[in-house]
């Protein structure tokens, strides 16, 4: 084997070897891919097993934390991960967060009480806030941002089969195997993963001689902490009002204001506030928060109004995303070519975010009467939008900060999604509930009313109850659908109008809109690329 190292000067030679050296680099990027699978997949397998779980290991009260443990420990973890990669590293950082990933997954599998799997799910959500961040940090180091459209269909085609696969892969899983192997599933996917990146990922080494920034790591995990807690359990484990959760909102407001002053202070900061001086970068993240917002918060409602309103079973449910899944890669794979060749971005980011809110606008209009068919083309409309901004929106914060920072620009832009899908989740999932429970309040009474309050009722029961009850919760979910996706559409507007301040900054890379080789940034951790023989 020979190594092929970047000349001085030339960030982007990798990614622009022809033949084998390409060739290394598609090799990298699918290995990577199956790390990101690995993180995608699991809470939507590991969801369609719990209530196996539950009935084996009991301590139903504490369902929710099974899922909360893994999404605080994956936010919370996301940014300092960016940063160790920067300081250290990418590849050994990213290899010890599979590992991290695996041992969770083993561990979780192992499990004999609810206690347990909390913990371990926890331990398992570390290893996953590494795994996401590691491989866009990776791929943005590799790969420049004007090649990277190339890519973007793969990482596309990973999010439908998380999305898709998901549920059917961890049905089929519980129902053969047993709900152990839905953790233990991840180890043979991981091994390969391990041993694909170790093999065909060579990066340069480096130590910091910089200490780290320990007390800017410890606030921003405070207030991150206390955003995802507050997002989770308002409106269902304690009410909107109540101490818990003020208490919570007043904790993240002081850990941030603090993190704030430290981070100005401190030589190297966890996450250094000059990203956000650029303006692209700045406007992206609002854009990145404000997508994970009404995406997540919108497509958490999507199955329960095909289950509840048009009678779909569980799986048929999933199978019925399609429209908008298959729109989103088709839309992202185009809109890579066009970039790569071109070097154009704004057009995307822009019909991108008119797209997603002509697409839920549209999902507004629907209900109880609404075919599939209709719900299928609103849904690919919505996909069209997602598949424009997905990638892109990261694509731009990557080019918008040095490439000695691409590990807290990554985890940045990671970190203001997975933010903004909490807070999706939990804003519209409030005016989701109040909505049902008015309407059934509404049409059959108060103690209605008080039965349908969390829009907890399971589709699998709707046949057998009286005909007037089931009719009135199909309206009601009809009905608080309508409002999910109505403000999520008025809130999308606000990703719209930013991004039409997007300045179109050339991308780094070949072509004749990328910075010549004298001019690119003379900082940048320069990969080299093993060639296969």
């Amino acid at each position: 084997m020979s190594r092929k190292a970047a000349p001085t000067g030339d960030i982007t030679e990798p990614a622009q070897s022809a033949g084998r050296g390409s060739a290394s680099v598609r090799m990298v990027v699918f290995a990577l891919m199956i790390a990101m699978l690995l993180a995608m997949l699991d809470n939507m397998i590991v969801g369609t097993a719990m209530p196996t779980i539950v009935g084996e290991l009991g301590g139903l009260e504490h369902l929710s934390w099974v899922v909360t443990a893994y999404t605080l420990a994956t936010a919370a973890s996301t940014p300092i991960w960016g940063k160790l990669g920067d300081m250290y590293g990418r590849k050994g950082v990213f290899l010890t967060s599979i590992v991290l990933f695996l041992i969770g997954s083993a561990l979780s599998g192992m499990a004999q009480d609810m206690g347990q799997l909390i913990g371990f799910r926890a331990v398992q959500g570390l290893g996953a806030g590494g795994l996401m961040v590691g491989v866009m940090a990776i791929i943005g180091d590799l790969v420049p941002p004007r090649e990277r459209g190339k890519y973007q269909g793969m990482m596309a085609g990973v999010m439908a089969i998380a999305m898709i696969g998901g549920p059917l892969v961890g049905g089929t899983i519980t129902d053969h195997l047993g709900w152990r192997w839905s953790f233990y599933i991840n180890l043979p996917l991981g091994a390969i993963a391990l041993v694909m990146v170790t093999a065909v990922l060579h990066l340069p080494k480096k130590r910091s001689q910089t200490r780290i920034d320990y007390a800017g790591a410890a606030l921003l995990t405070i207030g991150i902490t206390s955003l995802v807690l507050l997002t989770t359990w308002g409106g269902t484990e304690y009410d909107w009002l109540s101490k818990q959760i003020v208490g919570l909102g007043v904790l993240a407001l002081v850990a941030l204001v603090a993190f704030v002053l430290v981070e100005r202070k401190v030589s190297d900061p966890v996450l250094p506030l000059r990203i956000f001086r650029n303006g692209n970068f700045s406007l992206v993240t609002v854009i990145g928060f404000l997508v994970g917002f009404v995406m997540f918060g919108s497509m958490t409602f999507l199955p329960l109004f095909q289950q509840t309103v048009q009678g779909a079973s569980a799986t048929n449910s999933g199978l019925l995303l399609l429209p908008m899944l298959l729109s989103m890669m088709a839309v992202s794979l185009v809109a890579g070519r066009v970039t790569t060749q071109s070097g154009k971005y704004k057009i995307f980011v822009t019909g991108g975010g008119a797209l997603i809110t002509l697409g839920l606008a549209l999902l507004s209009l629907m209900d109880v009467g609404t075919t599939r068919l209709t719900s299928g083309l609103y849904m690919a409309v919505l996909g069209a939008g997602m598949g424009f901004l997905m990638q892109t929106t990261m694509l731009i914060a990557q080019n918008s900060v040095e490439m000695k920072d691409m590990g807290v620009g990554s985890s940045s832009a990671t970190l203001f999604r997975t933010i903004g899908g909490s807070f999706g989740v939990a804003i519209l999932g409030a005016l989701f509930t109040n909505e049902v429970t008015s309407t059934m309040t509404a049409r059959l009474g108060a103690a209605a009313g008080k039965m349908s309050a969390g829009a907890q009722m399971d589709p699998k029961k709707l046949p057998s109850l009286p005909p007037v009850v089931k009719d009135a919760y199909a309206h009601a979910v009809a009905s608080g659908a309508h409002q999910v996706f109505l403000w999520g559409a008025i809130i999308s507007v606000v990703g719209f109008v930013a991004a039409w301040f997007l300045k179109e900054v050339p991308l780094r890379g070949s072509g004749p809109a990328a910075a010549k080789p004298g001019e690119a940034d003379a900082s940048a951790e320069r990969p080299m690329v093993v060639e296969a023989v």
